[in-house]
């Protein structure tokens, strides 16, 4: 038992880890999945930015900055000029290190030339030199509209599958200080919040605002986490229940032990009685002795008896075991049967015993007569057994219930619920004047249980107990 505990321990102490390393393998992987849908919403910006310029420039949209609406209206073509020009991006190609920016006025003169080194990906800092030099003019001739940014940023974190419940962008300067407000935003708390510098030079930037994308992230996660949770649910589900089947039946194990034990006693008992007074018939002259004859053949005839009960039970719960019992239901007039029964268990003389039989001379019941019989004995028997040194027993009945009452020494709540389980004997402290093998009640749950019956027991300790079958008329 100790070697199973132990076991048991390491098993469990195995699932744990197993468990715990899962939970840090699906925290790691959140991390993981969160890293790169932020990569996905800066993405997403991104070329929502470039959406914004390309709009802002159609002439059909365009909404000037208040003062290039002064200088067009006024047609101060000077300062038209001065704002507005080429940019080029150029890639040497020697060793492919710099991508340099170079930007133009009007009369071909360099506004700006930045430099950008290889340390991300080439094809991104093209677009965003690209980017950036573009807002340089643009932002000067045409106004910003957070409220279009929004619905574009929105379009394009749909592209990546998000589906943020709420999407806000306003710019920001270097310092985080706002610069162009957005009137959908109020308290800016509670959101995940991205910042994307469009403009190194000035320092502006784009910041959005999001829902928490802790629940795309789980959606994306949704089949690994359950699978995962799944597998350490039935995994443990299994381990109890093999745990509970293995206890169990090294419980039913140590119960078998003692069965042997108190069965080989059982019979080595009436066997050594009936031998002993055989031998006394054989090598005592009781011819003469008419009564020291009965006595004898008495003994041998009550304890021979007693062994072909102890036999019968055996091979009625082996038969019971192996489902081979065939059943043959028979109509029987229930008093009759009831008082030869009595009359026998009266005639056990270990102690004072009355029995009092209450049921009707016409009442009838369907039964197999012999297992029935074998019913009535077992309980009868635990009766008398379990009981002081007189018992008062009450057998009533009709064609629905069976009652077998006494006044014996009662069982405790606490083993009710296990009365009927193979092998088991209600503890009775050190008391060694009752025997028995634990089949018994076993036996009788079991042919009910074939006959389509139930047994119900209720029992006060010092006070007795009552037993009674309650008979269905679909039993067979």
């Amino acid at each position: 038992m100790k070697r199973f505990r132990i076991t048991s321990a390491i098993f469990i102490a195995l699932i744990a880890v197993t468990f715990t390393l899962n939970v840090w393998y699906l925290v790691g992987l959140y991390h993981s999945i969160r890293e790169n849908v932020e990569r996905d919403v800066m993405a997403a910006i991104a070329d929502a930015d470039i959406d914004d310029l390309i709009g802002r420039m159609d002439s059909e949209s365009a909404n000037y900055t208040p003062r290039m609406r002064e200088a067009v209206e006024k047609g101060d073509s000077a300062f038209i000029n001065a704002n507005t020009g080429s940019i080029s991006a150029d890639v040497n190609p020697e060793n492919g290190e710099v991508v340099e920016r170079t930007m133009t006025n009007s009369g071909d003169t360099v506004v700006a030339k930045s430099a950008v080194t290889q340390d991300i990906s080439f094809a991104n800092q093209l677009v965003k030199v690209i980017s950036s030099s573009m807002h340089v003019k643009v932002d000067y001739i045409y106004e910003y509209n957070v409220a279009a940014m929004d619905s574009i940023l929105t379009r394009r974190l749909a592209e990546r599958r998000i589906y943020p419940d709420f999407v806000a962008v306003e710019i920001v300067d270097s310092l985080g200080y706002v610069i162009r407000e957005n009137q959908r935003l109020g308290d800016r708390t509670g959101y995940d919040v991205f910042r994307y510098c469009y403009n190194p030079d000035t320092g502006y930037s784009y910041q959005a605002y999001l829902t928490p994308l802790t629940r795309h992230i789980f959606s994306q996660m949704r089949g690994v986490v359950i699978t995962v949770f799944l597998l350490m649910l039935f995994f443990t589900m299994a381990f109890i229940y093999l745990y509970r089947t293995v206890s169990k039946l090294r419980t039913i194990e140590e119960m078998k032990d003692d069965f042997v034990s108190n069965m080989t006693h059982e019979l080595k008992t009436p066997i050594a009685i009936a031998y002993s007074a055989n031998d006394a018939l054989l090598n005592y002259d009781t011819a003469n002795d008419l009564q020291k004859k009965v006595t004898y053949l008495s003994i041998a005839n009550k304890q021979l008896k007693r062994l072909g009960e102890l036999v019968e039970n055996i091979l009625a719960m082996s038969m019971e075991r192996r489902k081979t019992m065939k059943l043959k239901p028979e109509t029987i007039l229930l008093r009759p049967l009831v008082e030869e029964i009595a009359a026998a268990q009266r005639m056990r003389g270990e102690k004072e015993i009355k029995i009092n039989v209450k049921i009707s001379d016409n009442t009838s019941i369907s039964a197999d007569k012999h297992h029935f019989a074998n019913i009535l004995n077992n309980l009868i028997d635990n009766a008398i057994k379990y009981s002081g040194d007189g018992v008062a027993i009450t057998i009533t009945g009709n064609e629905k219930e069976i009652s077998v009452a006494d006044n014996g020494i009662g069982i405790p709540a606490r083993s009710i619920p296990y009365l009927f389980n193979k092998f088991y004997r209600v503890p009775h402290g050190n008391r060694q004047d009752v025997r028995g093998y634990g089949i018994g009640l076993y036996y009788v749950k079991s042919i009910l249980d074939k006959m389509g019956w139930t047994i119900d027991v209720r029992s006060k300790e010092k006070v007795g107990s009552i037993f009674t079958i309650k008979i269905s008329n679909d039993g067979q």
